[in-house]
């Protein structure tokens, strides 16, 4: 490809309207955040103001998010976000393999029912679980026919968790399937003519080969679901919030957006590590780019 310096104006007009873009709608709301993250109420006329702000005034926002109930909230979300990252690996990985390896003629297809959820909205796919796990859904209704139940399936961490791993396990399917389709497969060949077994062939071929992938489709299911308060707000119930129904609080309710900033922004610092983590890894990788 030639050099972008060599068509300056044909770049520029291509590159400047996504540009424009990212920065009115994301740089710049992210920087007011930022900047609302270490700020504190005005008081106008004896009275603290909804709306008035005395920016760059206080770090209290971050030592109020360091309280015992906001640590509660975080550690939740990622354990939570930790688990359901690893049922999604675990689930995506032999169904990334198994597409990768289907007849050519069925790929198109199975790929299409990879991406079919995401042409269905997130809050109407949430209601659907809630309404198959709830006392009278489709799941208690069939075990009742055995004589089993009814069993509570929702307000709980597994709901949360069962929730967070139907919302994205496509996140997780589609790298490791550009992953493992880009694999050369003669290397898998050679491990077994060399007398590796099929077990020894992916722990010491296959998987090395494919961490580029398996890192971001962790990073592409782990850093949603940290934040996530949909799921658990309508499956989990309020004795499962994380931190990302507080921040939801924060902001809608409480209407104490410099904290809920800086709840925000707690969130984007432990993005920003996971991204640089991912960075350094895939530099230090040999395998296949995702």
């Amino acid at each position: 490809m030639d050099d972008w310096k060599d068509f300056r104006r044909v770049f520029w007009t291509l590159a400047s309207p996504g540009t424009v873009w990212m920065l009115v709608f994301f740089i710049i709301p992210m920087a007011f955040l930022f900047v609302l993250s270490f700020s504190s109420k005005a008081v106008v006329d004896g009275e603290t103001s909804t709306t008035a702000y005395n920016y760059f005034s206080t770090l209290g926002n971050y030592v109020a998010a360091g309280g015992e109930n906001y640590l509660i909230l975080l550690w939740r979300a990622i354990w939570t976000s930790a688990l359901a990252t690893a049922i999604c690996l675990a689930l995506a990985y032999p169904l990334a393999m198994a597409v990768c390896f289907a007849p050519a003629r069925w790929r198109p297809l199975l790929l299409l029912l990879l991406i079919l959820p995401f042409w269905i909205n997130l809050l109407i796919r949430t209601y659907a679980l809630y309404s198959i796990f709830r006392s009278t859904g489709v799941v208690n209704q069939t075990l009742g026919v055995l004589g089993l139940g009814p069993f509570e399936m929702l307000n709980n961490t597994t709901a949360v968790v069962m929730g967070l791993v139907y919302v994205y396990l496509p996140f997780m399917v589609l790298p490791l399937y550009s992953t493992i389709e880009k694999l050369d497969r003669s290397f898998l060949e050679a491990s077994l003519d060399l007398g590796a077994t099929q077990a020894t062939t992916f722990l010491r071929v296959t998987w090395p080969l494919t961490l580029p992938g398996i890192i971001t489709g962790i990073i592409l299911v782990f850093i949603p679901c940290l934040g996530t308060f949909l799921t658990s707000d309508i499956l989990g119930g309020p004795n499962n919030w994380n931190i990302g129904n507080a921040i939801q609080n924060q902001f809608l309710e409480a209407n104490n957006w410099p904290f809920g900033a800086a709840l925000s922004f707690i969130l984007v610092y432990a993005t920003s590590i996971a991204l640089l983590l991912q960075w350094l890894v895939a530099r230090r990788s040999k395998g296949v780019d995702a």
